[in-house]
């Protein structure tokens, strides 16, 4: 869970650090006190898009950082971790980024510096964040398949990610079948190009790793009598009378004649020896060495042209010897192809004929995986809705299939299209009154209807994601009365699994948390700052009475607040 969230220079927050607990914690306060701009901070610390304007007036940059504990030892971050080389000891994950006026963002999970993108796939695994904006995302029809497949994510992911390597492939096969059906004369000057450049190459007769063999010998030439001088003096310094060899052959017959009466002086004997000879052979090789060099300028000429020619070559056709010798074989392998063209169309046709045949079958079990969620996730939706006050509500998750053209694979003899997630076609359906007609979601449901049927949704799915920490940015919008008790309870439902943080204008749903914050802002000196304080059971009845009436509190008020959270109590012990 979110243990810890520390924010600095933040729009309008000068600098807090909020400790948050298990379960429920719902933040309240006025409309503008910064309530948002906390979850906004929470968002952007799990690799949410940012910009400059959330940095706080007249600083250089935003600072947020949130501290993390896990609790299983099977939570996928673990894998994520492992993913990118991020070491995650004793359960804590500890998230930051700093936000700059320049417009750069600066990331790190546990001390290492990471990218925005890796940065988002850590905040994936831990934080699922619900806003107003998410619950437009119902009236957008191409979103329907992201949530039908995230209620069956387990079977449906593996079945989309075997599909999706074969839809690739596919792809790749057609635009290649695409390129080599251009004009003709388009194939006729690719073919002379390739050509030019073949004999160009077979001309050069280049050897793997050449290049580095002609550096080193021109080493060698333009040093030859800083070699040969060394190799002189060293050679002297050894052999000769008076010289190192002779001096260590004294040596080794002094101790020969005391040797057999001194055991240490015996191993110093032979460990001499052992040199002695090694040196003499030492001696033997720098004096062959010398016998060898010959400094030749004709050499040099001729490696100093090979290396230029090579140089020329780097340029046109890859940085090394061997990624040229690769580019010749490639290029040989497409003159034959071009050569044989109807021949090398007629095999792509079979294989782009071939791979849309085991697409089709992966698009298939995919479209029967979905097939099967639908039902479920439909009845699920029921159960859910009865306790939201839309009993009488009709769901159905409608999967259709995406019509083709003539060419297309065909299922049950009519053609369709495949797309990167196959060839469904999902969309919700509902219908809220008795008699009417299931209708398409976007064009039926009210802002209220929206709000408890993306409710409905997340509840469900929160037994299937795994996060630790599920947010709620005033979801409860459009609703009153029975049906803001009944969303009340959905949340507080979610948060017996995964702590949740809701921000809510409602007492219903105030009323149900295990943990109150009320967020509020002053000014000082020309300067806004917002604080966050823990509220105590006398001090959430003020605030919930508040939520109700206003500004002026009655007795009557904080007797219906004390009821309310009664009442809730009584909810969550049942």
């Amino acid at each position: 869970m979110l243990t810890e969230l520390s924010i600095k220079d933040f729009a309008i927050i000068d600098q807090i650090r909020i400790h948050f607990k298990e379960g429920l914690t719902v933040l309240t306060g006025e409309t503008g006190a910064g309530k948002s701009i906390v979850i906004d901070a929470v968002q952007l610390l799990s690799g949410g898009r940012g910009s400059v304007e959330f940095i706080r007036h007249g600083q250089k940059k935003a600072e947020l950082e949130g501290l993390f504990i896990i609790d299983s030892p099977d939570h996928p971050i673990y894998t994520v971790g492992a993913q990118f080389g991020v070491d995650i000891d004793d359960g804590m994950v500890v998230m930051e980024r700093t936000m700059t006026t320049s417009g750069k963002s600066i990331c790190r999970v546990n001390g290492k510096l990471v990218t925005l993108a890796i940065l988002r796939e850590f905040g994936k695994s831990l934080i699922d964040i619900h806003t107003q904006h998410e619950t437009q995302s119902l009236m957008d029809a191409d979103k329907h398949i992201e949530l039908l497949d995230l209620y069956d994510a387990e079977a449906i992911g593996k079945a989309k990610e075997t599909y999706a390597l074969q839809f690739k492939e596919l792809q790749k096969l057609k635009k290649r079948y695409k390129e080599w059906n251009t004009n003709e004369q388009e194939m006729a000057q690719r073919l002379d190009l390739l050509k030019f450049q073949y004999n160009e190459l077979k001309e050069a007769e280049l050897q793997p790793g050449e290049d580095e063999q002609l550096t080193e010998e021109r080493t060698k030439l333009m040093n030859y009598e800083r070699i040969y001088q060394s190799l002189h003096d060293a050679y002297n310094a050894l052999y000769g009378e008076q010289k190192g060899l002779d001096w260590v052959g004294h040596a080794l017959a002094s101790l020969e004649s005391a040797s057999s009466y001194d055991d240490d002086i015996q191993k110093h004997h032979q460990m001499i020896s052992e040199q002695y000879y090694l040196m003499e052979d030492l001696t033997f090789q720098l004096s062959s060495q010398l016998d060898s060099l010959s400094y030749n300028p004709e050499r040099l000429n001729e490696i100093e042209m090979r290396l230029n020619e090579i140089s020329r070559l780097k340029k046109k056709y890859g940085q090394s010897v061997e990624e040229i010798l690769e580019y010749a074989a490639s290029i040989e392998d497409q003159i034959d192809q071009i050569q044989n063209r109807d021949s090398h169309i007629h095999q792509l046709e079979q294989q782009i004929a071939d791979l849309g045949e085991d697409a089709m079958l992966e698009a298939k079990q995919l479209h029967d995986l979905r097939v099967q969620a639908a039902v479920q996730l439909t009845d699920a939706i029921h159960d859910e809705l009865k306790d939201l006050y839309l009993e009488k509500a009709r769901f159905h998750v409608d999967v259709q299939l995406k019509n083709g053209n003539s060419g297309d694979p065909e299922l049950n003899g009519k053609p369709v299209q495949l797309t990167t997630d196959g060839f469904d076609a999902i969309t919700f359906h509902i219908s809220t009154n008795p008699g009417e007609p299931l209708k398409e979601l976007h064009k039926v449901a009210s802002g209220g209807e929206l709000s408890r049927i993306m409710l409905a949704l997340k509840r469900i799915f929160s037994r299937h994601q795994g996060v630790t920490s599920v947010i709620f940015d005033e979801v409860d919008t459009g609703v009153s009365g029975r049906v803001a008790q009944a969303i009340g309870e959905k949340i507080y439902g979610i948060s017996v699994g995964s702590q949740v943080l809701c921000i809510t204008h409602l007492p219903q749903v105030a009323s149900m948390a295990d943990t109150h914050l009320l967020i509020e802002k002053h000014v000082e000196n020309n300067s806004t700052h917002t604080s966050v304080t823990e509220l105590g059971q006398d001090t959430a009845v003020e605030e919930i009475s508040r939520m109700m009436t206003g500004t002026v509190l009655t007795e009557k008020t904080k007797e219906h607040a004390r009821e309310l959270i009664t009442l809730a109590g009584q909810y969550k012990h049942s």
